[in-house]
C-alpha cells in the first residue's frame, strides 16, 4: 500500500527514465541466470523469416480480401503492405544490430522512449503474438478440413456464446500446444525443422504458381479494382496480418553468431522474398477464378477444384498446413523471448525470465504464451483476429520508426536544448500530418485540399528535421538508409493504414491498452522502479569499490617510482 501512495512520483520517474544499450545487453540479460546459446547465422534467419511469415495470411486472407474489399487489385494491396513492412524492417534491423537482445522492439523502445512507452508497446507486442497464433491456428483447422474433404465447422463446436466467439476450435488449441512444446527444447533444432519444412513449402508454392498459371484466365482481371482505391487500402491494412512474424527475427539477435552481418541479410532478404511470393500467389489466384467466386476459407484449394484439378487441392492444403505450422513455431520462439526480456525488467513476474540451464530456452515464457494463445484460439473468429492483429502490428511498427528518429537525433548530454526542442517540434509535425492524412482518408472526405495540406506538412516536417537538426548519433555497425526520410515515411504509411481499419478493432485495442495501463500503475511500475533503483545502487557501489581499489594501489606505485 505504501508503494501505491508513491505512484505519482514513481510514474514521473519512469516516464522520463531511459535505459542504455549496455544495460540491456549486460545487466538486464543477466536476470535470466543462464545465457541463450548463440547458434544462428544469416541462412537460419532467412529461413526463419520465410517460415515466420508465409502462412495463414496468404493462404486464407488473400481470398477473403479479394472477394470483399479489393478484387484482383489485392495484388496492389500486397505491394502497399509489403512496402510498409519493408520500411519497418530497415528500422528494426539497425536496432537489432546495435542492441542484440531477446527483447526486440521492447528493448529498443525502452532505450529511446522510456519504460512507460516501452511497456504499453510491449503489451501490444504480446497481444499481437497471442492473436496471431490464434488466427493461424484457426486457419490451420480450415485447411485440415479441406484436406479431409470436410467443412471447417465439422471440426468445431457451436455454442450459444456471443457471435464471433461462439464456435469453439479444439484442434487449434491442440496445434498451438504441440508447437509450443517443440519450441521448448532447442532453438537450433527448431531452426532445422523450420528449414526443412520451409523448403517443402517453397516447392509447393512453386507448384501452385505454375499449375495455377496454366489455368489462368486473363479476363478475370478485366474488373481489376471493383471497390476502388478505398478497398485496396482497406485490404492492405488487413493484409498486414500476412507480414506479422518478421519482428520475431529481431528477438533472435541474442542467439545470432554475428548480428552485424547476419541480421541485415536475414531480415531484409526474407522480407523482399516474401513480398514477391505474396504478389505472384495473389495474382495467380485472381487469374484462376473471378474475384466474386473465390472461396473465403480455403481459396487456393477450391480454386484448383473449380478448374478441374481437384487432386491438387490436397497438395495446396498440405502446403498451407506446413506453412502455418512453421509460422506457429517461429512465433512460439519469438513471443517467448519478448516476454522473457520484459520479465527481466520486472515489468512482468521475474520467474518468466528464467532460461532453462539445459535447453537454454525460456521455458516458463514459452508455456505461458502457448496456453494464452490456445485459449484465444478456442473462442475467437478469424475475421475478428485479423483486423485486431493488423492494428497492433501497425502501432508497434510506427513506434519503432519513431524510436529510430529519436535515437539518431537525440543523445542525452550531447544534444543541446535548442536541438531537442526542434526535434520534438518536427516529430509533432510528422505525426500530426500523418494522422491528418489518415483522418481525411478514413472519413471519405472528397477534394484535394485536405490531402495536399497534410502531405505538404509531412514533407516540411521531415525536411526540417533533415536540414535543421544535427544528427547526434551514427550507427556503429549497420544503419538504416535515408534517415530521416525512410523512418518518417514508415510512420506516415503505418498511420495511414491504421485509418483503413474498422472502428470495432480500435475499441478492442483501447480496451486492451486500458487494461495494460491498470496493470502498469498497480504492479509493473512499482516492480520495475524497485529493480531499476536497486541496479543504480549496485552500480554506484561497484564504482566506489573500484575507486577504493585504485586508491589503495597509489602509494605502492609512488614508492616503486
Amino acid at each position: 500500500m505504501r508503494a501505491l501512495g508513491k505512484t505519482p512520483s514513481r510514474l514521473k520517474d519512469r516516464l522520463l527514465a531511459r535505459s542504455l544499450d549496455a544495460t540491456e545487453i549486460t545487466e538486464v540479460r543477466a536476470q535470466s541466470q543462464n545465457d541463450m546459446k548463440k547458434s544462428l547465422n544469416w541462412w537460419d534467419l532467412i529461413w526463419f523469416g520465410l517460415g515466420a511469415v508465409i502462412g495463414a495470411g496468404i493462404f486464407v486472407l488473400t481470398g477473403l480480401e479479394a472477394r470483399q474489399d479489393a478484387g484482383p487489385a489485392v495484388v496492389i494491396s500486397y505491394v502497399v503492405s509489403g512496402l510498409s513492412a519493408l520500411l519497418s524492417v530497415f528500422c528494426y534491423t539497425e536496432f537489432a544490430v546495435e542492441i542484440p537482445v531477446a527483447g526486440g522492439s521492447f528493448a529498443y523502445l525502452r532505450v529511446e522512449l522510456g519504460d512507460f512507452v516501452a511497456f504499453i508497446t510491449a503489451g501490444n507486442i504480446l497481444f499481437e503474438y497471442i492473436v496471431s497464433n490464434a488466427a493461424v491456428a484457426r486457419a490451420w483447422t480450415s485447411y485440415l478440413a479441406s484436406l479431409c474433404n470436410r467443412s471447417p465447422d465439422s471440426f468445431r463446436i457451436t455454442t450459444s456464446l456471443a457471435p464471433d466467439y461462439n464456435v469453439l476450435d479444439p484442434i487449434a488449441v491442440a496445434v498451438i500446444l504441440a508447437v509450443s512444446l517443440a519450441a521448448l527444447f532447442s532453438t537450433k533444432h527448431s531452426s532445422r525443422f523450420n528449414y526443412i519444412a520451409s523448403i517443402v513449402h517453397v516447392i509447393i508454392i512453386l507448384f501452385v504458381i505454375i499449375a495455377g498459371l496454366i489455368h489462368a484466365h486473363p479476363e478475370n482481371l478485366s474488373e481489376f479494382a471493383p471497390y476502388g482505391a478505398r478497398g485496396i487500402f482497406k485490404a492492405s491494412a488487413v493484409l498486414y496480418f500476412a507480414y506479422v512474424g518478421f519482428d520475431a527475427l529481431a528477438t533472435m539477435a541474442e542467439e545470432t553468431k554475428n548480428p552485424a552481418r547476419d541480421i541485415p541479410i536475414g531480415l531484409v532478404g526474407s522480407m523482399v522474398t516474401t513480398t514477391a511470393i505474396y504478389c505472384v500467389l495473389a495474382l495467380t489466384l485472381c487469374l484462376m477464378q473471378p474475384y466474386n467466386k473465390i472461396d473465403p476459407d480455403a481459396p487456393f484449394s477450391i480454386a484448383f477444384q473449380a478448374v478441374g484439378m481437384g487432386w491438387a487441392k490436397y497438395i495446396v492444403a498440405f502446403g498451407a498446413l506446413k506453412g502455418m505450422t512453421t509460422v506457429l513455431l517461429v512465433a512460439a520462439v519469438g513471443q517467448a523471448r519478448y516476454l522473457t526480456h520484459i520479465a527481466r525488467t520486472h515489468m512482468a513476474p521475474a520467474w518468466l525470465a528464467l532460461v532453462h540451464p539445459k535447453y537454454r530456452t525460456p521455458v516458463n515464457s514459452t508455456v505461458v504464451m502457448g496456453i494464452t494463445s490456445s485459449v484465444i484460439a478456442l473462442f475467437t473468429d478469424l475475421s475478428v483476429l485479423a483486423n485486431l492483429l493488423s492494428l497492433s502490428t501497425l502501432f508497434i511498427f510506427l513506434m519503432v520508426a519513431l524510436a529510430l528518429l529519436v535515437r539518431r537525433y537525440y543523445v542525452s548530454g550531447a544534444t543541446t536544448n535548442s536541438d531537442r526542442w526542434k526535434l520534438i517540434g518536427f516529430l509533432i509535425v510528422i505525426l500530426g500530418s500523418s494522422v491528418a492524412l489518415s483522418i481525411v482518408w478514413s472519413t471519405g472526405t472528397n477534394g484535394w485540399v485536405g490531402y495536399t495540406v497534410a502531405a505538404t506538412s509531412w514533407l516540411l516536417g521531415t525536411l526540417g528535421l533533415w536540414v535543421w537538426v544535427p544528427m547526434a548519433r551514427k550507427p556503429q555497425f549497420w544503419g538504416t538508409p535515408l534517415v530521416p526520410w525512410l523512418p518518417s515515411a514508415s510512420i506516415a504509411i503505418n498511420i495511414f493504414l491504421l485509418g483503413s481499419l474498422d472502428g470495432a478493432s480500435f475499441v478492442r485495442f483501447m480496451i486492451w491498452t486500458g487494461c495494460l495501463l491498470l496493470y502498469y500503475v498497480f504492479f509493473g511500475l512499482h516492480a520495475s522502479y524497485d529493480t531499476a533503483k536497486a541496479a543504480e545502487k549496485n552500480f554506484v557501489s561497484q564504482n566506489l569499490a573500484e575507486g577504493d581499489r585504485v586508491a589503495a594501489q597509489i602509494p605502492s606505485v609512488v614508492i616503486e617510482s
